[in-house]
């Protein structure tokens, strides 16, 4: 996507994605941001994201994938206005991580109302990183270090396979590829969030565990808490999985736009301090090589 309207196009599936979760897409937010990463569009992947819970209400999110190896989208956020700089941690975090740790491509999220919100870093799907390695960064939120015996006792500790940094919220999402089965079965979701302090799980969420192959954790650099638990799983048709689906998230489904032959989504269900909230990431451009990875990651 080299020329304006390439992106104009794409901005309008943006606009029309927005408006079936009733969500007012802002130009003057989205198109700096379709700008400033145009070069890389062609070939990265884009996925959308819809999600129940206040936590998530008043947004919607977008996602590009599969940017290039080398590229910083923090610095190209900086560069073009996208962010304001910080003296935090969370403004360090990825060139400390990029620098000392194989990362193999990236990625980012933006709200049509919030703007640019996430950067992601994905380690090669042969080479996932150990978690007592990645606590060494400076920047890195104490937490991680704080909680390395929690996620060793689950054997996943040496299973990171991508790293997510929320701007806006100062927290990081560490997602473990390749996790055990043991993993997503009802004892084993019900002792990960008991140890996490985190509330007991549903029946939804147990049920949904059997089709599940991603989990990812939330941290912090202002508590030494794990604040949120996320399950995920794949699939063409989120209506054949063992949970019933929200009905925000069912009528995004039915109409949501797609570029490809055939669809993909991820269905996620987060366990937070609150209580439990779903969420979907829709496909509108994706590939092969994606769904290798993802089967590694649980990118949800």
């Amino acid at each position: 996507m080299s020329k304006n309207t390439d992106l104009s196009g794409l901005y309008s599936v943006i606009e029309e994605s927005s408006r079936l979760v009733d969500v007012p897409c802002a130009r003057d937010t989205v198109w700096p941001i379709l700008t400033a990463f145009e070069d890389t569009l062609a070939q990265a992947v884009i996925a959308f994201r819809v999600a129940t819970g206040e936590r998530n209400a008043g947004d919607f999110d977008c996602r590009f994938t599969m940017l290039p190896k080398g590229l910083d989208p923090y610095a190209v956020a900086l560069a073009n206005g996208l962010t304001a700089p910080t003296d935090h941690p969370v403004g360090s975090l990825l060139e400390e991580l990029c620098r000392e740790f194989p990362v193999e491509s990236g990625g980012i999220d933006f709200g049509v109302v919030g703007g640019f919100k996430k950067t992601w870093s994905f380690f090669p799907t042969d080479s996932l990183q150990s978690l007592s390695e990645l606590v060494r960064l400076e920047s890195m939120p104490a937490s991680a270090a704080e909680n390395l015996d929690f996620f060793t006792r689950y054997d996943l500790a040496d299973r990171v396979s991508l790293v997510g940094i929320d701007y806006p919220h100062k927290s990081l999402n560490l997602y473990f590829g390749a996790a055990p089965a043991a993993t997503f079965e009802p004892e084993g979701i019900t002792a990960i969030l008991r140890d996490a302090g985190l509330p007991a799980p549903s029946e939804r969420l147990l049920g949904f565990g059997a089709r599940a192959f991603g989990i990812y954790a939330t941290l912090s650099w202002e508590s030494a808490k794990v604040e949120r638990i996320t399950i995920a799983a794949m699939t063409p048709d989120p209506t054949a999985l063992p949970v019933r689906i929200e009905e925000k998230i069912e009528h995004y489904v039915n109409k949501a736009p797609y570029s490809t032959e055939d669809r993909q989504f991820v269905y996620a269900i987060t366990s937070a301090p609150t209580g439990e909230y779903h969420k979907l990431q829709s496909y509108y451009k994706w590939h092969s090589q994606v769904e290798n990875t993802l089967l590694v990651t649980g990118n949800g």
